[in-house]
């Protein structure tokens, strides 16, 4: 299997709020997304967990 599923945390509170799937062989560095928290209430930067 390819793809795996990864955990997004927020690198403000560091609350792991998101899931998504990404494809290892073609993304091998961490991925990054600006998503909204709603601990935090704004948009934050979120990145990839172990």
């Amino acid at each position: 299997m390819i793809r795996s599923i990864v955990t997004l945390e927020c690198t403000v509170c560091k609350n792991r709020n998101y899931s998504t799937t990404k494809n290892k062989r073609t993304t091998p560095d961490k991925l990054q997304f600006s998503k909204f928290c709603n601990t935090c209430r704004k948009h934050t930067v979120h990145k990839e967990a172990k």
